[in-house]
C-alpha cells in the first residue's frame, strides 16, 4: 500500500467514468415517470428507506444488511459517496462497504455476492479472527461465489480512530475509490489529506467487469448520500 500525492494524467480518448454507488438515492426521490432511467435495485435484507437525499439502513441487529443495484462497471470506475453512522454498534462491532464489479448478486442473505471484490470499513474491540486488528480497520474481499469470499487484504486504520469518535461520528465520512478494471489497480482517498490516496492491486490476473454494485452494512444503522448530501 502506497501513500502519494494524486497525479492522474488525461489521456486524448481515455474517458474516466463516474459511478455514484448510491443511484438507488436519487432513483427514490424522482417522481415515478423519471424513475425509468434509472438503474433497477433490490433491497435484499436489512431496512432500508430514504429520508430527505440520504439512504438508510436502520436495523441495527442485521448482521448482512444489503441493497443491489444494477450498474454496469468496467475500465476506470470512480465510487463516491458520504457515509454516516446512525447507531447500533455500542456493543463494540459493526461496519459497512461496498461491493463492486460484481457479475451477479444474491437477492437475499448471503456472505457474497457473485464475483465481486467488496471493500469494507470495520470496527471490532475483539475479532474473531487473527487477521483482523482490533479497533478501527479496512479489508478487502474477493467475492467468489454468494456464500464464499477470500481476505485480500487487511489494514489497521487506528491512527484513524479519531474519525469514530463521538463527535466525528455526527458528519458524513466521505469517500472516494478509483478502481481500473484492466489493471485491478485501486486507488482509496485520503479524507484528511486532499490530493493523497492509497494505492493496491486487487490481485487480478485478468480485466474485470461487473453489472452489479452492491451497499452492505453489519450491525449498525448508516446512511449514505452523494457527495454534496
Amino acid at each position: 500500500m502506497v501513500n502519494r500525492a494524486e497525479h492522474i494524467p488525461t489521456h486524448k480518448g481515455k474517458k474516466m467514468k463516474k459511478l455514484f454507488a448510491f443511484l438507488a438515492v436519487v432513483a427514490l426521490a424522482l417522481p415515478l415517470a423519471a424513475q425509468t432511467a434509472m438503474p433497477e435495485y433490490k433491497a435484499a435484507v436489512g431496512s432500508w428507506a430514504i429520508k430527505g437525499d440520504r439512504l438508510y439502513q436502520g436495523d441495527a441487529g442485521s448482521m448482512l444488511a444489503k441493497i443491489n443495484i444494477k450498474a454496469p462497471q468496467n475500465d476506470v470506475m470512480t465510487y463516491e459517496f458520504n457515509a454516516r453512522y446512525e447507531g447500533g454498534a455500542e456493543d463494540g462491532h459493526g461496519g459497512f462497504g461496498v461491493h463492486v464489479f460484481a457479475d451477479s448478486v444474491h437477492p437475499g442473505l448471503s456472505w457474497g455476492n457473485g464475483n465481486s471484490y467488496l471493500l469494507w470499513l470495520n470496527y471490532d474491540e475483539k475479532p474473531g479472527s487473527a487477521d483482523i486488528p482490533a479497533g478501527f480497520s479496512a479489508q478487502i474481499y474477493k467475492s467468489v461465489s454468494h456464500r464464499e469470499m477470500d481476505l485480500v487484504a487487511s489494514i489497521d486504520l487506528n491512527k484513524y480512530a479519531y474519525l469514530i469518535n463521538s463527535d466525528s461520528l455526527k458528519n458524513p465520512l466521505p469517500i472516494k475509490l478509483v478502481i481500473d478494471g484492466k489493471t485491478g489497480m485501486a486507488k482509496i482517498y485520503d479524507p484528511t489529506k486532499a490530493g493523497y490516496y492509497y494505492a493496491f492491486s486487487l490481485g487480478c490476473t485478468s480485466p474485470i467487469s461487473g453489472n452489479w454494485v452492491a451497499v452492505r452494512t453489519n450491525g449498525l444503522k448508516a446512511s449514505f448520500g452523494l457527495p454534496s448530501s
